[in-house]
């Protein structure tokens, strides 16, 4: 596919480099903006402050307080509105990775917080922001953005967050950009070492795990100039234990006297579309809950209750590391230039083994003489609360999942002054970055079982016990069911360059013209193998005593459920020897050195952008109006190819292309020194992922005995979502140390992607041939289909009182609140997946209402930071449509307390102690959709956030 000319005549460089303040504490700015060592980001991570910046003292603090006041002067000197988080020397961020260190910033929200950290990130509702490093766009293997909590806080010297957009930023993520800034040797005046070691206590782990992190700098002056190499390198390692107590999906079954002409018995489960037996799955709202409600069963208006068909109890052990190393080595002949060289490398690995108990709660043929005892309902509904069953089945599976992820960024970047007012930056950068995923599971079966359950006994938490609980740490009582066996491998690469220029004026009306030019060559590719047989059938005891793992004491003792279960140890099988056992029921399984992956896509992308903007100055009644617009012009050739698992892989070609102009304004006017009015205007872009292009089904079996499976699948016709966004903020910088602003915000989106589900038959599917095997499934696939608005308001508040007495002098407050309302469209569909019209929904992952809190003291040798964030329950996502509940999953109100204390033995040496999650807080969601379900009714999961404690040194020599 043609690639479209560019003609751009570009001089330039990034701007002032006021990307770090916490540079500031050791450099002071010259009246420019700029470092005295030119060392700020590559070109195009955004206008840090352009030709407003401001002259003038650096801020000089130390502790707790140097990190939020320069987090202060950042958004202050910053043209766009921007929130940043600043690390005053290694290991100062209380965090252990970014995505932790990003929860108390003003308008972020971080959620999935299982596994001992918290794994999700938005900005204002929003989880698609551009993930970047020194400026430049990173990505995770085949994905298009990069797991952040992959990079540990101990790297961290600044992370900027970008709210709004100049046309010299990268055009992606609606949420905005987030970019983290690693430290480089010119920061320093010279010979530099500091470090940290900590040790990390989990308390549902019961493990200590360390964090480590050391960096050593030196600069020399030399005959050609200033020389400077910096190595920073960090290690952490985790070890956690999620522990998931749920109750199953809502499906119907007859009440306990259905009528004549039914053709059920009492109690029995209600399958759809067996024997004339009338129900659709998956409708928005679930069946209705009414007292009498009926279903048309073989032309009979026959009354039914809705209950749970299982309880799941998830006991999932993990252990992950992650080791970085980031490396700079910066050369300045003189003082208008300086060229960098930078390596940095992130390395992923966990091995996860999920001890999974499932008990199927939906028999009817042992109910006894009175079957209307069995059970109790929900006053006002047909919903059962609690029930005995008679003679279940149920199943353990024990689940072995290994991942392995090795990602390098190499980079150089040059900068030159041109005459008293020109500025050039030369950026060249090279991306590698894989990832392997191995799973390995066995089922277990047991006999029938009596169950007692309750589906919520008070707190959204089920109970449930069976007549014989013996038989549940029997390994002779279990036989050995199905075997899965799969794998992943994603790659990707980036070759990018950046070329900047810029050229300014002290007076006038025009104070700068910068202009650049981007081009990205972008590849991808994943692959897969999948193989797996039926039950063997014996006893799983007779695989020997190493085969079996019983767990213990799950939910920490906070349900009345079995706390204790055995069940298949895949972590350290020999898994030929497993796999040569399933070839008498499977006799074309592999073995490891006949295994291969089967390719599932590959695709090659370019990127190329253009940019033009301008700085203007005004005065209106004495103060100045500052101004700054441009243009982004971009153009994304895509070239895809698709192999079909279903058929042998075959390929299928795509090729798209598209190109889009991106308008950016943005005004500031300083009604005072000290209070500040700014407004913004710009157009951003979301590109689908890769994943969500491939238009070839990944097929999961009927799992849960419903009569079909279900499936996700891409939609190679996806194209770009397109935002509008206005930003209105007041700012008032009321003390030194203090400041407060309000921010309004409104995002207007077209062509949002939402997930359609699509009942199909697959036949003769790749599945592997076991009671789970169907050639119906519910596929759902991504389309934009839906439009929606985002607005907002947040308010920050950070307070250093300078008339505190004695002790009390270095208390201080920084908080936020951020208030948000979303409204798109979702798209309503009949029975094949038609789109016949349009419903309204809430932004998925908003939360209406988010805020933190932290009280911070710094005082002599005493540090001290004790942290609240807290959010409003937000509807998560959309169900596969499988069973009769609303099809919506809804978060409950998220929180977390935090506390650090740092006790300084001198200058050069620091003792710190953390705590995580003090008030142990849960995770929890329920079935909602519009006005049906709640969070008693309709619960759903309850997993267990860790609690941790940390003690470490920290130390600085130079």
């Amino acid at each position: 596919m043609a690639m479209k000319p560019f003609a751009l005549c570009t001089a330039s460089i990034f701007a002032l480099g006021l990307a770090s303040v916490a540079h500031a504490q050791d450099v002071p700015l010259n009246p420019s903006g700029d470092t005295a060592s030119p060392d700020s980001a590559p070109a195009a991570t955004g206008d840090a402050a352009g030709a407003f910046a401001e002259g003038g003292d650096a801020i000089v603090v130390t502790g707790v307080r140097a990190s939020i006041v320069g987090a202060i002067n950042s958004r202050k000197e910053n043209v766009q509105i921007v929130d940043s988080i600043v690390a005053e020397d290694v290991g100062k961020l209380p965090d252990n990775n970014v995505v932790e260190a990003l929860q108390r910033v003003t308008g972020i929200q971080v959620t999935d917080r299982g596994g001992g950290e918290a794994g999700a990130i938005s900005i204002r509702g929003l989880t698609d922001p551009l993930t970047t490093l020194n400026g430049r766009n990173i990505f995770t293997a085949a994905g298009t953005s990069f797991a952040l909590q992959d990079i540990s806080a101990n790297l961290v010297k600044k992370v900027d967050v970008y709210k709004t957009r100049s046309a010299d930023q990268i055009e992606t993520g609606l949420a905005g950009q987030i970019d983290v800034q690693t430290r480089r040797p010119l920061d320093f005046d010279g010979f530099t070492i500091s470090g940290l070691a900590r040790g990390v206590y989990s308390e549902l782990a019961d493990k200590i795990n360390p964090n480590a992190a050391l960096l050593v700098s030196n600069r020399w002056e030399t005959g050609i100039g200033d020389i400077g190499f910096l190595i920073n390198a960090s290690y952490t390692r985790t070890q956690f234990r999620n522990q998931l107590l749920q109750a199953g999906a809502m499906v119907p079954f007859a009440t306990q006297n259905p009528p004549a002409g039914s053709g059920l018995t009492p109690l029995q489960r209600i399958f759809p579309g067996d024997r004339n037996q009338n129900w659709t799955p998956g409708l928005d709202a679930g069946l209705p809950t009414a007292p009498g409600s009926t279903l048309n069963i073989n032309g009979v208006a026959t009354p039914y209750y809705l209950s749970r068909d299982a309880v799941i109890s998830s006991d999932l052990y993990g252990k992950r590391t992650r080791p970085a190393i980031n490396a700079a080595l910066q050369w300045a002949p003189n003082e208008r230039s300086v060229y960098t060289a930078e390596f940095f490398y992130t390395g992923f690995k966990q091995k996860t083994f999920n001890s999974l108990h499932f008990s199927f709660v939906d028999w009817w043929g042992n109910l006894g003489a009175n079957p209307g005892s069995t059970f109790e309902l929900y006053d006002g509904t047909n919903i059962i609360k609690s029930r005995q069953v008679g003679a279940v089945a149920g199943f353990n599976s024990g689940d072995t999942t290994t991942s392995k992820t090795d990602s390098f960024v190499y980079a150089f970047n040059a900068k030159w002054d041109v005459g008293d007012r020109g500025k050039i930056s030369a950026d060249l950068a090279y991306q590698d970055s894989k990832n392997t995923t191995s799973f390995f599971a066995i089922r277990t079966d047991r006999g029938p079982l009596d169950i007692d359950v309750d589906f919520n006994a008070g707190g959204g938490l089920p109970s449930f016990s069976f007549a014989n609980q013996g038989v549940l740490t029997d390994p002779n009582a279990w036989t050995v069911g199905n075997l899965f066996d799969s794998g992943t491998k994603n790659t990707g690469s980036a070759l990018t360059f950046m070329l900047d220029g810029e050229y300014a004026w002290d007076e006038g009306f025009l104070r700068r013209i910068k202009a650049g030019f981007r081009y990205d060559d972008r590849k991808a590719a994943n692959f897969v193998r999948d193989q797996g047989a039926g039950a063997l059938g014996v006893t799983l005891a007779s695989l020997g005593g190493d085969a079996a793992f019983t767990n213990k004491d799950f939910f920490d003792n906070r349900a009345d459920i079995p706390t204790s279960w055995v069940l298949a140890d895949t972590r350290n099988m020999d898994r030929d020897a497993i796999r040569s056992l399933y070839r008498s029921v499977a006799p074309g399984l592999l073995l490891s050195d006949q295994l291969s992956f089967g390719k599932v896509f590959g695709i090659n992308e370019i990127n190329m952008a253009a940019y033009l903007m301008a700085d203007g100055e005004i005065s209106i009644f004495g103060r100045p109006l500052q101004l700054q617009g441009g243009a982004r012009f971009v153009t994304i050739d895509t070239n895809y190819d698709y192999f079909d698992r279903g058929a042998g892989f075959a390929q299928t070609k795509v090729g798209t292309s598209s190109s889009k102009l991106l308008p950016a304004f943005t005004a500031r006017y300083d009604i005072t020194d000290n209070l500040r009015i700014r407004f913004n205007y710009g157009e951003t872009l979301r590109r689908p992922d890769f994943g969500a292009l491939n238009p070839n089904p990944i097929l999961t079996g009927d799992l849960s005995r419903i009569g079909f499976g279900s499936a996700s699948a891409g939609n190679a016709d996806l194209g770009v979502t397109h935002s509008k966004n206005m930003d209105l903020a007041l700012e008032w910088y009321f003390e030194r140390n203090s400041a407060i602003y309000v921010t309004g915000f409104r995002r207007e989106i077209d062509g949002l992607v939402v997930p359609l589900t699509i009942r199909e038959f697959i036949p003769n599917n790749y599945l592997p041939r076991n009671e789970t095997y169907t050639e119906f499934f519910n596929v759902t696939r991504p389309v934009n289909a839906s439009n929606g608005v985002l607005k907002g308001v947040e308010l920050g508040l950070t307070y250093f009182p300078t008339y505190l007495p004695g002790p009390l002098d270095g208390l201080g407050f920084t908080g936020s609140a951020t208030v948000l309302d979303s409204e798109q469209t979702i798209p309503v569909t009949d029975a094949v997946g038609n789109i016949t019209g349009n419903t309204k929904s809430a932004f998925f992952g908003v939360s209406k209402l988010s805020y933190n809190a932290t009280l911070a003291y710094d005082n002599g040798p005493i540090g001290a930071r004790l942290s609240y964030v807290w959010r409003k329950g937000f509807l998560r996502v959309n169900e596969g449509r499988s069973f009769a509940n609303p099809i919506g999953i809804w978060r409950k109100p998220e929180k977390s307390l935090d506390l650090q204390l740092t006790w300084n033995v001198n200058e050069d040496i620091g003792v710190t102690f953390d705590a995580v999650n003090l008030t142990k807080a849960k995770q929890q969601e329920y079935y909602k959709f519009s006005d049906v379900g709640n969070a008693e009714q309709f619960n759903t999961t309850n997993l267990l956030i860790d609690r941790t404690f940390a003690i470490g040194v920290r130390f600085k020599f130079d």
